[in-house]
């Protein structure tokens, strides 16, 4: 259980999260996957990350036991350390490629959104059910992956889309079945990793500087509205009512 990194191959280094039963990460996963994708892309022989996860799903977001059971300190917690894994992804020095399959939910959209390209299976789901879980943020980085009006009706009613839905919109490079899918995964990397290492760095940072938003500023307003939810108790409730109307 836990973060581990592989170098299956040259210039790819293999970032793989496992915290099982559905990959829900506590504050203490977070951090580590961030220390995880940083160490990775600060390697000189690294000229391409490859994000991945074990079990049954790709990433099911924050530990919510961990946030009922210390309350306000884990929730602190894990505004800080989703905040720190996302932004990890994100300026991580080479291309970093997510290999997506089950489900990709709350703190995975985080994830994914950062990430410079994707490749899902077959039965991979994105979402974020941050509604019926008494939380908020992740639009920035769902923004990224759908057009704004069906980012705001998922989000809204935390409903989901497929791998093949988002690659109709082009944010999904390649659907593959489940069994394919860390080939092709690597298959991508290798082919971004073929490029010359320093040049890949240099473009990373070049892209990341004409985004039109600034993620991390984008994130941290959302995570703002979490906290307050959090301390009127809003979140509370809704958590104890499965976020059901009326509970």
């Amino acid at each position: 259980m836990g973060v581990s990194t592989s170098c299956v191959e040259k210039g790819v280094a293999v970032v793989t999260v496992g915290f099982p039963p559905v990959n829900a990460l506590p504050v203490a996963g977070w951090f580590a996957l961030a220390d995880a994708v940083r160490a990775a892309g600060r390697d000189p022989q690294v000229r391409c990350v490859v994000l991945t996860a074990e079990g049954r799903g790709f990433n099911a977001g924050v530990d919510i036991k961990e946030i009922q059971k210390d309350g306000s300190s884990a929730l602190i917690g894990a505004n800080h350390a989703c905040a720190e894994a996302f932004a990890a992804v994100y300026d991580c020095a080479v291309p970093v490629v997510a290999a997506v399959h089950g489900f990709c939910l709350g703190g995975g959209i985080g994830l994914v959104g950062n990430a410079d390209a994707i490749v899902a299976s077959e039965d991979a789901v994105f979402g974020l059910p941050e509604l019926d879980r008494g939380a908020l943020g992740a639009a920035t980085h769902l923004a990224r992956l759908v057009p704004q009006h069906l980012m705001r009706a998922l989000y809204y009613t935390s409903r989901t889309a497929t791998a093949a839905e988002l690659h109709a919109h082009g944010s999904v490079w390649q659907v593959v079945p489940r069994g394919e899918l860390r080939a092709a995964a690597l298959t991508l990397a290798r082919e971004i990793a073929a490029k010359d290492g320093q040049l890949l760095r240099l473009a990373k940072a070049a892209i990341n500087g004409i985004d039109p938003v600034d993620v991390r500023r984008s994130y941290r307003f959302e995570q703002g509205f979490t906290f307050e939810a959090g301390l009127s108790g809003v979140a509370d409730r809704v958590r104890a009512g499965f976020g059901k109307e009326g509970a």
